[in-house]
């Protein structure tokens, strides 16, 4: 996969909200915060099995990554060496993201959706993204109006989508590519 400088700048912003401590490197200590400040924030226990599945996804997501990225063995993934696994082929196709994904954003719609009925309201989306990856309540405000539509509640599909487009899409004026708020 070539990386554009557009794909770079989604890339290094993606980054950033692995990074949960901020230092410049994706760690499994990462992962584990983020889902517990995820879980928190719904009021799960960590016995919950909804809990438990999140906490297994995340695990095996950081098991995945690291397993592809982490090219010196250090157990941290620098941004350059996140950047060169999508490179080599991290994300080939919309069909090997979706592999990955789908079984993640099932485990997040089961926590986040409380209602179940498959659609997050912008409470909801707000709460998860805040606790998964540090968005600010503007940014997840603003990407749930765009990916919610008229409808005022998104749909799980939507999500998927516009996940999708964030790393495939090549075109700048997509709204997809700000699911995860500014690029700078």
């Amino acid at each position: 996969m070539e990386i554009t400088a557009f794909l770079d700048r989604k890339l290094a912003r993606r980054f950033r909200t692995y990074d949960s401590d901020g230092d410049g490197f994706i760690e499994r200590e990462d992962f584990t915060q983020a889902g517990e400040r995820t879980t928190k924030a719904f009021g799960l226990a960590d016995d919950d099995p909804k809990a438990v599945r999140f906490h297994s996804m995340l695990i095996g997501l950081w098991e995945q990554l690291s397993s592809v990225a982490d090219q010196d063995h250090s157990g941290r993934i620098s941004i350059d060496e996140y950047k060169k696994a999508f490179a080599n082929g991290l994300l080939e196709t919309p069909e090997s993201f979706e592999e990955g994904y789908v079984p993640f954003l099932d485990a997040v719609m089961a926590i986040a959706d409380e209602d179940g009925d498959g659609k997050l309201t912008v409470e909801e989306h707000v709460a998860w993204t805040g606790a998964l990856m540090n968005l600010s309540e503007a940014d997840a405000r603003m990407i749930h109006d765009i990916l919610s539509g008229d409808d005022e509640l998104m749909p799980a599909d939507a999500l998927l989508d516009a996940i999708r487009e964030f790393y495939f899409s090549g075109d700048p004026a997509a709204a997809d590519n700000w699911l995860l708020g500014s690029l700078d």
